[in-house]
């Protein structure tokens, strides 16, 4: 080969290299950056969110008792990814033994998702069957099957309106203690006939 023919096989070699490089540089190289860029925008995103829309939650115990508890709105506890706090809170509370419901409403909630144990604040409202209870604060154990109903406690039925500090409600055997913080104040009881 002449040297002509050398030089000229070089620098076809070398302006096809040229070429790769500018390519490469200009359009493959930005477009791998920006395509970075946008994953880790979204990556941040998906760690921040943690709320929950719709939340509807079931689960029954070894006696065959039901609990559902639905919300509009969870928020993940970002400590505790078994804590969720919830906003406008309905639950049921389905007794297996003797098929009946009790129904209970708050304006916030937290729930356990392991241990089922279910805070209440805020109009707290319970009916089952002919009673309601309205207080401020509900926790509802469903491992130890109680319910402890504290703050501004006021239960009606259809004979009686009565007012305390606690009511603590087994929710099987249906055993109920009412009673007042301080020893010294009374449970208020007024009869409606």
């Amino acid at each position: 080969m002449t040297k002509k023919k050398i030089l000229k096989v070089f620098f076809i070699i070398f302006k096809i290299i040229f070429s790769i490089l500018v390519i490469y540089f200009k359009y493959l190289k930005s477009n791998k950056t920006i395509t970075k860029k946008n994953l880790d925008i979204s990556e941040k995103n998906f760690v921040n969110s943690n709320i929950i829309k719709d939340i509807k939650y079931a689960s029954i115990d070894l006696q065959g008792n039901e609990y559902i508890i639905l919300a509009e709105e969870g928020e993940i506890d970002l400590n505790n990814s078994d804590i969720i706090f919830l906003k406008n809170v309905s639950a049921f509370i389905k007794i297996f033994k003797n098929k009946e419901t009790i129904k209970i409403s708050s304006n916030y909630g937290k729930y356990n998702t392991s241990s089922y144990d279910t805070i209440f604040s805020k109009n707290v409202i319970i009916d089952y069957i002919n009673n309601k209870i309205t207080s401020n604060y509900l926790d509802f154990s469903m491992i130890n099957n109680l319910l402890i109903i504290s703050k501004n406690v006021v239960y009606t039925n259809q004979e009686n309106i009565l007012k305390a500090d606690v009511i603590k409600i087994n929710t099987i055997t249906k055993d109920t203690k009412i009673f007042m913080h301080n020893s010294k104040d009374r449970v208020s009881i007024e009869g409606l006939n």
